[in-house]
């Protein structure tokens, strides 16, 4: 599995939903999202997302969860191409980033995290292995750890089968 960055900048767009979100999150209920997916297009179900607030502080990480459906095309007439590529995805973590972040920026500036590039203009952007690593170890002391949602295991059976099928 992979470890992609979803970009949050809360001038370009407010997110009034956020607190509920984290509230619901951090309940143990297992809130699913869609979010825009940059270019990338080789994310599969059971990769993980770490969110990063950018533009605004605080600056940093304050969500993760993982991947439920593959990108896809989204119609929309503001993008060039006309489409843009979305995925959706289940929360394990979240906390209102209008309040705090769980790691600051400033903590991304040191090694083994300063070798990934965080401040990404768009979501979709890969976690560097060497960074991935310390990131899901600095994140568990920080969150704790919790078992992969059950819609993420059967949207990774079902990727499995669907690839299977087509072999």
């Amino acid at each position: 599995m992979s470890a992609y960055l979803l970009i949050w900048s809360p001038k370009k767009w407010p997110w009034p939903e956020l607190p509920d979100f984290a509230r619901r999150v951090q309940a143990g209920e297992a809130v699913a999202d869609t979010w825009g997916s940059g270019f990338a297009r080789g994310i599969l179900p059971g990769d993980r997302v770490f969110l990063h607030r950018v533009a605004a502080e605080p600056r940093g990480l304050f969500g993760s969860g993982y991947v439920t459906r593959a990108p896809y095309e989204v119609p929309d007439s503001t993008y060039k191409r006309g489409y843009r590529l979305c995925i959706d995805f289940v929360y394990d973590w979240l906390v209102d980033a209008n309040e705090n972040v769980v790691i600051a920026r400033d903590a991304l500036r040191v090694h083994p995290f300063s070798v990934q590039t965080w401040d990404a203009q768009s979501s979709g952007t890969v976690i560097k292995p060497i960074a991935e690593g310390a990131l899901e170890k600095r994140w568990a002391e920080l969150t704790g750890r919790r078992p992969m949602p059950a819609a993420v295991v059967a949207a990774m059976h079902a990727a499995d089968a669907a690839r299977a099928a087509g072999a």
